[in-house]
This record gives C-alpha cells, sequence and structure tokens, in this order.
C-alpha cells in the first residue's frame, strides 16, 4: 500500500488537460472584447481571466471549513477531543483544539500542499501540538504528488530555513 491512499483520477486529468487546452486555442473567441485574435492574446486579457477564477476557487473555504467542521463535531462526540474553536480570521492559524489530556493542538488549514501558501503558517506559543492539514479540494489534483511536493520541497524547506524542529516547533 502507497503511504498516500489517495489516487488521481486518471480519465478526470485527460479531459482536463483536453479541455484546457481547447479554452487557450479558442479563448479569443469567447465574450465581447473586441479584440482581434492576436491583440486578444497580447494583451493579457486571457492569463487575468484565467488567475483571477483561480484565486476565487482557491479562496472560497467554505467547503473546507464545512468538511473540517464536521469531523472536529464527529471527533468530539465520540470523546477523542474534549473542544474545539475556530481560530477566526486574526489568526494564522484555523483551529485550536483540547484534547482529552488538557493538551492544545493547533490546526493550519491548508488546501493542496504543492502551492506557495504551504510555505505560511505559523505555529502559536500556546499550542503543544501543530497540524497542518491539507484539504484539496481539486479534483484534477493528483493528492500524491502535491502531499509529496508539499513535504519535500516547500514544509521541509521552510522548516530548515526557519532553523525550526518538525517535532518541537
Amino acid at each position: 500500500m502507497n503511504v498516500i491512499p489517495c489516487e488521481q483520477n486518471e480519465e478526470l486529468r485527460r479531459r482536463i488537460e483536453d479541455y484546457a487546452e481547447t479554452l487557450k486555442v479558442e479563448a479569443h473567441k469567447l465574450g465581447m472584447h473586441g479584440l482581434t485574435e492576436q491583440e486578444f492574446y497580447n494583451s493579457g486579457l486571457f492569463r487575468g481571466a484565467i488567475e483571477r477564477i483561480r484565486g476565487q476557487f482557491s479562496a472560497t473555504m467554505r467547503e473546507k471549513r464545512d468538511f473540517v467542521f464536521r469531523v472536529l463535531n464527529h471527533m468530539q462526540d465520540g470523546g477523542f477531543i474534549a473542544d474545539w474553536t475556530s481560530a477566526g480570521d486574526s489568526n494564522r492559524h484555523d483551529y485550536s483544539i483540547r484534547l482529552p489530556t488538557g493538551r492544545v493542538a493547533v490546526i493550519e488549514l491548508k488546501g493542496c500542499l504543492d502551492g506557495n501558501n504551504t510555505n505560511i503558517f505559523e505555529r502559536p506559543p500556546h499550542a503543544q501540538e501543530f497540524i497542518i492539514w491539507s484539504v484539496c479540494t481539486n479534483p484534477g489534483a493528483d493528492p500524491r504528488h502535491n502531499v509529496w511536493s508539499g513535504i519535500h520541497t516547500r514544509l521541509s524547506a521552510e522548516i530548515i530555513f526557519r532553523s525550526q524542529s518538525a517535532l518541537t516547533g
């Protein structure tokens, strides 16, 4: 068994690649921009629109937060954690959890681990446990690659750069 049990949907990945190629080639025909094909591709309009859409998808945390809410409530109902709270927008982390032993665990919720925001984390001083939890909602993502990339090229490099221990913070 692989350490990462999730797998990428190969058929969906292929269809996404095909559609993306069609979109790149035919994008100048969409919308009422009034530009020629050459003007369109030289204008930055297409790239700007793609980045805007990408940012809008990345910024939405509702689906991830709903999932985490259900998981943490289930853990609390089962007695695995004593209680939990959302840390709110003013904190760098997302959730604080009190374990049955009284220890405090803090969760920093991330999307797919292959992006730059993986490097943005700060273990708060009150955290006795610090967890970076990846909830990747991109159906075209490769979970095995994203976890490998996140750990090996992002998290470990950042921890080394900060001269931190993964165990002691």
